[in-house]
């Protein structure tokens, strides 16, 4: 690695991976205190449904009912351990990753879930065209995995308030984690992804975002492909894409190697898309250059949705990649930044229109959007 961000592998207690990225310019020595905590079995994995009026498979996690909920800084289960609390991370860090103790998609093994040499489940997907089958009554066992990213341990903060060396950091793990995941048997997609905010429906306050991994082509995934067969553009749909949105007033922040723009068609109140220039199917395709562009460039778009209010604002960050073993030639990395904050005080919920029906009403119009997004960018000014 030619960044001098170092990885450190190591696993916890009861047998997850667990991974320490150190920034390039860290103060941390090499060595890792071992997880010596007694944890009981991992849960059961979860096991997906086919909903027949859809063909989606929606996963039903019963285990994630017991996550801890907005926990006082004391017990903050993302923060290092300390002998009063016996967190998920052993040691000091600058960024860590660990596998999710209670998944959505988890290990495709038999019993509880406990690593070891378990047979498969004998229910578990068979591939795509298995999965595009129809029937009542069909399930299937939700292989895959979760994992989630520290971006710091301090207890308080998000993606945007890191210093521009630990954003790149966390490129790296989205990165690494991506090359990892996209290379495990059954995976189909990888997704990285950042909550921000209670209105969102976060339940740490700690700065953290989370990586899926599916067994499936995601819903939207689909429905973009179908998109862009129906275009007849094929690999040039993206390049098409970009060349309209330049020619537009709701671009809001241009480089080299990237541009953020407010979409043509936005559903959200404040919403924000960035896309490379050159095609890259997913964020470990991304040479060094685009990388090291991306940490400031990413940092000014979310201090500039900050910006916008008096208090932070809340948003769903959604790393768009190709899927693992299809279509990576047409399929474009993009980030899709939603927020549902369409004033100080006000949110957009959604209501029959968009929830019931898929019909989306926009609250703002987008030009609107993206002269209040530039004019916030600028006053936050270059990011070093």
């Amino acid at each position: 690695m030619t960044t001098g961000i170092a990885v450190r592998a190591t696993t916890l207690a009861d047998g997850r991976e667990l991974l320490y990225f150190d920034d390039a310019d860290t103060t941390l020595g090499p060595e890792r205190a071992v997880d010596a905590r007694t944890l009981d079995a991992r849960p059961a994995t979860a096991t997906m449904r086919q909903d027949v009026l859809t063909g989606d498979w929606v996963s039903i996690a019963a285990a994630r009912q017991h996550r801890v909920n907005l926990p006082p800084a004391e017990l903050d289960p993302l923060a290092p351990q300390t002998p009063a609390n016996p967190s998920e991370v052993p040691s000091r860090y600058d960024v860590a990753v660990f596998e999710n103790r209670s998944p959505s998609f988890g290990p495709a093994l038999a019993g509880d879930g406990a690593r070891g040499d378990a047979p498969l489940a004998d229910d578990a997907p068979r591939g795509l065209d298995d999965l595009a089958e129809f029937g009542f009554g069909r399930r299937r066992t939700s292989v895959g995995r979760c994992e989630v990213v520290c971006f710091s341990p301090d207890h308080a903060g998000s993606f945007g308030t890191q210093t521009t060396s630990r954003a790149r950091t966390v490129i790296e793990a989205w990165a690494h984690r991506t090359e990892a995941l996209s290379a495990l048997p059954g995976i189909q997609q990888v997704f990285p992804f950042e909550n921000r905010g209670e209105a969102i429906g976060v339940t740490l306050h700690h700065p953290h975002g989370q990586i899926y991994a599916y067994p499936y082509i995601t819903p939207r995934t689909q429905r973009l492909l179908e998109r862009i067969e129906a275009s007849g553009l094929g690999a040039a749909f993206f390049d098409r894409l970009l060349e309209h949105e330049l020619s537009d007033e709701r671009v809001v922040l241009r480089g080299a190697h990237f541009t953020a723009y407010v979409p043509y068609a936005a559903r959200w109140p404040l919403e924000v898309h960035l896309l490379p220039h050159r095609h890259v199917p997913d964020v470990a395709a991304l040479d060094d250059a685009e990388r090291d562009e991306l940490a400031p460039l990413y940092l000014r778009v979310l201090r500039g949705l900050d910006a916008l209010y008096d208090t932070p604002t809340p948003y769903i960050a959604a790393w768009h990649q190709a899927p693992v073993h299809a279509a990576r030639d047409r399929v474009r990395l993009s980030l899709q930044l939603t927020s549902p904050r369409r004033g100080a005080d006000r949110l957009k919920y959604l209501a029959g229109s968009e929830a019931a029906m898929g019909a989306w009403i926009g609250d703002v119009p987008p030009e609107q959007q993206a002269a209040s997004i530039r004019e916030a960018i600028e006053r936050v000014g270059e990011i070093r």
